[in-house]
């Protein structure tokens, strides 16, 4: 392995808390985070989707994306299908090997094994990780008349710490792997990459710097000063050019760069559906005229003529315009044009009221506004009062921290904030996978509410942070995985078997200092989750699978055994 390579899978371990691993295990992390994250932009785990050893067949990581999310479980995904009416599915497989060069036997048997997984006889063991992420691709395909934009597209990535020269033979080999799966007729397209330790490199970088786009916008008039902010531009851009800022390298939409924290691509619902139809009949040209276009805010922006280049922008109004246009962008050409409102701040209370204001017409809740703003800010700065080894960093907006030296395992993203605090201290760790919806139906009242005190929420989010580390470490076993915020409830009814107090209430603070006692010490938080880990599988009679613990009826009954006596 060359010396950048090595110095970048270093410091990638340990932003990520892997640098107990072997170095063959925490290349396969990080050949698959540079790779998976071209395709899903947002805060994950490569603990989920790394298959692990014997009965991987032959595949190091396999992520599945359905409509913009990471999908590592089935009921996250019937919960997708229950409520879509359209699946967009991309299926990516990762091989990695430190070797300093590309083998023909090596493409082979990867291509293999990634025919093999879609097989509905498949002729090769399957390990645990591989047989769930088969159950997920089975359902996928079930779902198939969900298909609106075409069948799943198909991604491979090989990657070595050597240098791709597109050898014949090599090359030859990659192709008839693509071909190969071509034939099975079950993908709109096939990708199968080679990346050496160049692409690597390159890839990384990537991942440490914010999205940068360069555009032209001629048709544009200047709005006038604005305090908090820099500058900002009213008027219309060519709907090819506006394509181009939301696509990225590979052609594929950037969901990242939607500020989809109020509200995300609702799929072709009658809206939607009439704006396609206007892009795909003779009167497209009327488009600027009908639309109300889209509102993009960039941290930076320099202006050379009529060019434009932006970094580290959001388009928070806008987005059901974006995925049509995007859609049906066979069909645009250079008559389509786009009313676009183009502004740079740094301020964020500018950024807040702008999709305050902009996002009135959307069935949003005022209290769910104050959630995703106001509350979400309390949050960032109560999190990071704490001292190095106690703090986290809440992740507000997508991508907000990637430029920063810090461990990835201490972001919390929304979605865990949510699922955590809900398992934790609603006693509702039932639904963080089914049902995840009627959660976010409470943003705004029973959670992320206007008076609730931050300390419950820290708790929940620095016990998952301890948790997740007991699993990436191997120090409880993985079979609990599937209870994992079972367990989260279960540690709280431990450490503070008192009544709670209300989430508005100052107790609420003396309350959860007795947790953190346990969990601040290193011991301690080993000791309780283990604790809190046996008694999820005393309540479960040992089956600790998601069809036994992820009920209702099982989190009654897991409370009913904590409960202390009267």
């Amino acid at each position: 392995m060359d010396r950048i390579t090595e110095s970048l899978l270093d410091e990638f371990s340990k932003e990520h808390d892997i640098s107990g691993l072997a170095q063959d295990k925490r290349f396969e992390h990080f050949a698959s985070y540079v790779t998976v994250r071209r395709q899903y932009s947002e805060t994950f785990d490569t603990e989920e989707i790394v298959t692990g050893a014997g009965g991987d067949i032959g595949i190091d990581a396999i992520a599945i994306i359905v409509n913009g999310s990471l999908v590592t479980d089935l009921d996250s995904l019937k919960e997708i299908t229950a409520e879509s009416d359209h699946l967009d599915v991309m299926f990516l497989f990762v091989q990695a090997s430190r070797s300093a060069g590309f083998e023909t036997t090596k493409i082979g048997n990867f291509s293999f094994g990634v025919v093999d997984f879609f097989s509905a006889q498949p002729k090769l063991p399957r390990n645990g990780a591989v047989k769930e992420a088969a159950a997920i691709m089975t359902t996928i395909y079930a779902n198939s008349g969900k298909f609106k934009r075409g069948n799943p597209s198909c991604r491979l990535y090989y990657v070595t710490t050597g240098r791709w020269t597109g050898e014949a033979a090599l090359e030859a080999r990659r192709k008839a792997a693509e071909d190969d799966l071509r034939n099975t007729i079950l993908f709109r397209d096939v990708e199968f990459s080679c990346v050496g330790a160049d692409g690597i490199q390159r890839l990384y970088s990537q991942t440490k710097n914010a999205i940068a786009r360069e555009f032209t916008f001629s048709n544009r008039t200047v709005a006038p000063e604005i305090a908090g902010v820099t500058q900002a531009y009213l008027g219309f851009i060519s709907a090819l050019e506006f394509i181009s800022i939301i696509r990225d390298e590979d052609g594929d939409i950037i969901h990242s760069i939607f500020y989809d924290n109020v509200r995300d691509w609702q799929g072709e619902n009658a809206v939607n559906t009439e704006i396609g139809g206007t892009l795909t009949s003779d009167h497209k040209s009327r488009f600027a005229l009908m639309n109300n276009g889209v509102t993009v805010i960039a941290r930076n922006l320099q202006l050379t003529g009529n060019k434009f280049h932006i970094e580290d922008f959001q388009i928070v109004n806008g987005c059901q315009t974006s995925h049509v246009l995007f859609n049906q962008r066979d069909h645009v050409d250079s008559a389509v044009m786009i009313p676009i409102r183009l502004i740079s701040t740094q301020d964020e209370g500018v950024v807040e009221s702008i999709i305050r204001a902009t996002n009135r017409q959307t069935e949003v809740r005022a209290e769910q506004f104050f959630a995703v703003t106001e509350f979400a800010k309390q949050l960032e700065a109560f999190f990071q009062t704490f001292a190095n080894g106690r703090k986290l960093f809440y992740e507000r907006r997508s991508r907000q921290y990637d430029r920063l030296d810090i461990e990835r395992t201490r972001i919390v993203t929304p979605r865990n904030m949510i699922r955590a605090f809900a398992s934790m201290f609603l006693n509702e760790p039932h639904r963080t996978t089914r049902n995840y919806a009627r959660l976010l139906d409470r943003v705004g009242t029973d959670i992320f509410a206007q008076g609730h005190r931050p300390e419950p929420y820290y708790v929940a989010a620095f016990t998952l942070y301890k948790l997740e580390f007991l699993f990436r470490t191997s120090r409880l076993d993985p079979k609990y995985k599937p209870s994992r915020y079972h367990v989260l409830l279960a540690a709280r009814l431990l450490a503070n078997p008192v009544p709670m107090p209300k989430m508005n209430a100052h107790d609420m603070e003396k309350y959860c200092k007795a947790i953190t006692d346990i969990l601040w010490d290193a011991d301690g938080a080993d000791k309780l989750l283990a604790k809190a880990a046996a008694a999820v599988e005393t309540a479960a009679g040992g089956d600790l699978s998601g069809d036994n613990v992820r009920t209702q009826k099982f989190t009654e009954e897991l409370v009913n055994q904590l409960a202390p006596s009267p």
